[in-house]
């Protein structure tokens, strides 16, 4: 489950521009599931001026979030207690994490590490899937 404070954090984190939720609801139980061929652009649409997310899936150990952002919006810094991994499925964003920016095009990805501090950019229009884990690991990534 998301902690109680996710969306106030998150809408805190859009220093007051519209953020709205997908007309898919949540799905609290991964045997509710539906299985079926999804494009990952087409997860979530994008609204002028708003930063527009849709939850996928969300258990105990973690969730999955598809997220739009038009083009300038984001978020601003902020820290999470749980790991998160940024998949950027369209578009480009700079996302800064605890003072480093890192810039993301298409097909590339980021962990952002729990509790270090982290903010986003959309350069463009750009589309996002986040993964939070919910652990105590640090997580890294090896090849």
């Amino acid at each position: 489950m998301v902690p109680d404070d996710f969306n106030a954090h998150v809408e805190a984190s859009l220093n007051g521009k519209p953020w709205t939720t997908g007309m898919c609801g949540r799905l609290t139980d991964s045997r509710t599931a539906v299985t079926e061929v999804v494009k990952l652009k087409e997860l979530v649409a994008y609204q002028i001026g708003a930063v527009v997310s849709k939850a996928l899936l969300d258990v105990a150990k973690g969730s999955v979030t598809a997220f739009a952002f038009d083009e300038g919006q984001g978020l601003s810094e902020h820290t999470a207690p749980y790991d998160a991994l940024v998949i950027v499925v369209e578009g480009q964003a700079d996302i800064e994490i605890s003072g480093k920016t890192y810039h993301l095009n298409e097909d590339e990805m980021i962990i952002m590490p729990a509790n270090k501090p982290h903010a986003l950019k959309a350069v463009t229009k750009f589309k996002m899937i986040l993964i939070m884990i919910r652990s105590r690991n640090h997580a890294s990534i090896t090849a």
